[in-house]
């Protein structure tokens, strides 16, 4: 199970998300269901239907979603790898929020690092892998 973090002075839940090179910081609080990220409002800032569900399906699973406030800050890599960043942190942010709802987060793997990068580019090579072009003259 995952530690449950508050921060301090306001006593909000925290709960960090990484997917490729986006980190997500997560802060939850009682509230009334206002979800916010980088200061914009859900909507705005991610206008795809799919990227908004990636954020607000570990609020649904758990009938949290106007319960709380979340404040998300969010950076790094492109909008779809965020939005799987905000998904993980908020997990983590609601675990530490209600510890009850580990059980239903951890069984539809809202707590699973996806873990897939970008390789890196090898010495002596064009790319990750693909060698220079043979000629023969």
């Amino acid at each position: 199970m995952v530690a449950p973090k508050k921060d301090t002075l306001t006593g909000e839940a925290l709960g960090t998300g990484r997917r490729k090179t986006s980190v997500a910081r997560v802060r939850v609080r009682a509230g009334s269901g206002k979800v916010t990220i980088n200061g914009r409002d859900l909507l705005h800032y991610f206008p795809r239907i799919e990227d908004q569900r990636n954020v607000l399906d570990a609020l649904d699973l758990t009938g949290q979603r106007e319960a709380v406030d979340v404040n998300i800050r969010v950076a790094g890599g492109g909008l779809t790898g965020q939005s799987g960043a905000c998904k993980m942190g908020l997990a983590r942010a609601l675990i530490s929020h209600n510890g009850e709802l580990f059980g239903p987060l951890r069984d539809n793997n809202f707590l699973t690092r996806d873990s897939r990068m970008k390789e890196r580019k090898k010495y002596g090579l064009r790319g990750a892998r693909r060698g220079v072009q043979f000629s023969k003259r």
